[in-house]
C-alpha cells in the first residue's frame, strides 16, 4: 500500500508540472514540488533542432525532519528526443574525485553540458538537521559498453567534506521512450543525509567537423513531449509516473 500510494504522488504531481507554475503536493509526512520545460517549444515535426532544458525537484517532510533518502533515480526520455556526443570532449571521472566545482569545471571545461545545484539535509546528535548544498556540474563521460555516459560532480562541506562524482549510464533503447538514465545514489554524509534539492540546466551547442551540432535537441511529432521517472527511497518507497509538456509543431 505504501508503493501504491507512493507512486500515485508523482503521477500527479507530473500532470501538474505539465501547467505554467510548479504545483507542491503532500502525502502523509512527505511534501514534494516539481517543474520543469525546455526551449524552444515550437518545434519541427520531421527534423531536430536544439533545445535547452531547466527543472527542479524539491522534497521535505511536514514535521521537520528527514524524508527518505533517494537511492535510485531511472528516467526515460521520449523517442521524439534526441542526444548527440559525437566531437563532443569526454571528462574522465578521476581526474574530479578531489576536485572543489570550480575545478572540476577548469579541468574539463569543454566537456560541461549542464549546471546546477544540490541540497540535501543531514542529520545530527542534536535532532536538529543541518542543510549541505553544492554547485552541481554534468560532463560529457567516455563511453562504456558502446553507450555515452554523463559525470556528475558536487562536493559538499558539512558537515565534513565530501566529493561526489557519478558516471550516469545513458543506454539507448526501442520502444516508446529512446533513452534511459540510471543515477545511483551514493549515501550521503554516512548515511545521515537526504537529497532534498536538485535543480538542472542542461543545453551545450558545439562545432565538430564543420558543423554545429547540440548536446539535446527534439521535435515535435505528437504535440508533446514525454518523459517517465521511477524514483527509489530509503524504506521501500517509491514514486513513479510520466511527465508531458506540450509543445507546438511547425
Amino acid at each position: 500500500m505504501k508503493r501504491l500510494l507512493a507512486s500515485g504522488i508523482l503521477i500527479a504531481c507530473a500532470l501538474f508540472a505539465g501547467s505554467t507554475n510548479a504545483e507542491s503536493l503532500k502525502f502523509g509526512n512527505l511534501w514534494l514540488t516539481a517543474d520543469g520545460g525546455f526551449t524552444p517549444r515550437t518545434l519541427p515535426q520531421n527534423s531536430y533542432v536544439p533545445i535547452g532544458f531547466k527543472g527542479y525537484i524539491n522534497t521535505k517532510s511536514v514535521d521537520g525532519n528527514l524524508p527518505p533518502a533517494l537511492e535510485r533515480a531511472v528516467v526515460e526520455f521520449d523517442r521524439d528526443g534526441r542526444l548527440s556526443t559525437q566531437g563532443l570532449p569526454a571528462c574522465d571521472p578521476s581526474l574530479l574525485e578531489e576536485a572543489t566545482p570550480q575545478e572540476a569545471r577548469e579541468r574539463c571545461p569543454r566537456a560541461i553540458v549542464g549546471t546546477g545545484h544540490v541540497g540535501a539535509l543531514i542529520a545530527t546528535e542534536s535532532g536538529t538537521p543541518i542543510y549541505a548544498s553544492s554547485q552541481l556540474t554534468i560532463f560529457n563521460g567516455p563511453r562504456q559498453e558502446g553507450h555515452p555516459t554523463a559525470v556528475l560532480h558536487a562536493r559538499t562541506t558539512v558537515p565534513g567534506t565530501q566529493n561526489f562524482v557519478i558516471t550516469v549510464p545513458i543506454e539507448r533503447r526501442s520502444g516508446a521512450f529512446r533513452y534511459r538514465v540510471t543515477v545511483e545514489i551514493p549515501p550521503i554524509a554516512a548515511g545521515r543525509g537526504s537529497l532534498t534539492h536538485l535543480d538542472v540546466e542542461i543545453g551545450r551547442r558545439y562545432r565538430f567537423d564543420g558543423s554545429k551540432r547540440s548536446y539535446i535537441s527534439a521535435r515535435c511529432r505528437h504535440h508533446v513531449l514525454s518523459t517517465y521517472g521511477r524514483f527509489t527511497f530509503a524504506e521501500e518507497t517509491f514514486l513513479a509516473g510520466s511527465v508531458e509538456k506540450a509543445c507546438t509543431p511547425r
